[in-house]
């Protein structure tokens, strides 16, 4: 009996260490890989498009918000101070430049603006260019001047919004913004478009390029918006936009088997898109503020591959681009129109997409479908 009970009394031993560490296991297995939240902003010129993805839920139930852009905020606090007759002195981050109009204003007043070499960036990517301006580079604030910070992406803002609203800080942050590349001697217009040009023959069109874990050394905006976020992943707004339609099944299913066009009418520019099995084979960029004639003769031209570069630069654009269009695609005839100010092509037959239910938050869900794409391995 006593050897029995030795043995049992030892195999209990055995056995508990057995599942404990089995617990271990099973608990290493188990933990939660995903994240419990994902906050997408789509950085615009006008507004910030934000959206609170909390996976499991129905989009239609995730928190979202249309917010004034960031540029927009330090362009009104520069007017106010212009305003109240202060010297300002801008530091902080390379951000979006929609602010630009608003300092020059300022120094046409007659009243000093300067600028750290970083924060500097978002007026110009020549630092020469910004000082023939009339803004003073300098690394500390001078004696006074009203220090006023930039930033595309700010925690504390964000910590403090999501804590006023009752909603806890994400595990992870998608973001995009509008990235002219880096273009010190040369025109942003340019350059922005030849970032496109290297999007279609580099990488083949495939729409998962489009979004980056380590953006391109050129994406100067991207690269300082990656830093901020941490883990996440950034992309340009066009490119968000794009994979916005992408995200509405009708559109993911109508490009296998013809092409589509999609087209983003921003605040500031006008973004066409032509897509087929799963590529982009032409992209379109004008201002926005082009007629709907115009725009219209364009996208014709564009649907067809006829529509030049030249073009579009002689008409102040950005440029046009069309890889060989194969003829299984058809005519690219069916439209689908995102955008603030899709207005522009009301009554022309193309489709108004919502993703998610929220046409402006299109962005916001292109940036879920293009992160789904990298967890994909696509």
């Amino acid at each position: 009996m006593g050897e029995v009970t030795g043995r049992i009394q030892n195999s209990g031993v055995r056995s508990q260490e057995s599942e404990g560490g089995s617990r271990k296991e099973c608990a290493a297995r188990e933990f939660e890989e995903g994240p419990r939240s994902v906050l997408c902003l789509d950085i615009g010129s006008g507004t910030q498009d934000v959206l609170l993805h909390i996976p499991g839920e129905q989009p239609e139930n995730c928190p979202k918000f249309v917010l004034p852009s960031p540029a927009r905020v330090v362009a009104g606090r520069i007017a106010a101070l212009t305003a109240a007759r202060r010297a300002v002195w801008l530091y902080g981050d390379n951000m979006g430049g929609g602010f630009f109009r608003t300092a020059k204003a300022h120094l046409e007043q007659g009243l000093p603006l300067a600028a750290h070499p970083e924060a500097a960036f978002s007026l110009g990517d020549n630092p020469d260019r910004v000082r023939a301006l009339g803004v003073d580079l300098t690394e500390t604030c001078p004696p006074g001047h009203v220090p006023l910070h930039l930033a595309d992406f700010d925690p504390g803002f964000w910590r403090t919004f999501l804590a006023a609203a009752g909603l806890d800080y994400p595990d992870l942050i998608l973001a995009a913004a509008q990235d002219h590349g880096y273009h010190p001697d040369s025109s942003n217009r340019v350059g922005r478009f030849q970032l496109w040009h290297d999007f279609l023959l580099q990488a083949h069109g495939r729409p998962e390029a489009l979004v980056f874990a380590d953006p391109p050394v050129q994406l100067t905006r991207l690269r300082t918006l990656k830093a901020r976020i941490g883990a996440g992943l950034v992309a340009d707004t066009g490119a968000a936009a794009v994979l916005g339609a992408l995200f509405e099944p009708e559109v993911r299913e109508r490009q296998q088997t013809e092409g589509v066009c999609v087209i983003n009418v921003g605040n500031s520019h006008v973004l066409g898109f032509l897509l087929f099995q799963d590529q982009i084979l032409g992209v379109y960029e004008q201002h926005s503020n082009r007629s709907r004639d115009d725009v219209l003769a364009d996208l014709d031209l564009f649907r067809h591959g006829l529509l030049t570069h030249q073009q579009v630069m002689d008409q102040f654009g950005h440029g046009c681009l069309t890889l060989d269009l194969p003829p299984e695609a058809g005519a690219f005839a069916p439209t689908y129109v995102l955008g603030p100010r899709r207005a522009l092509l009301r009554d022309t037959g193309a489709v108004f997409l919502a993703p998610g239910g929220d046409m402006m938050l299109a962005g916001c869900f292109g940036l879920l479908q293009g992160w789904e794409f990298t967890r994909q391995g696509r």
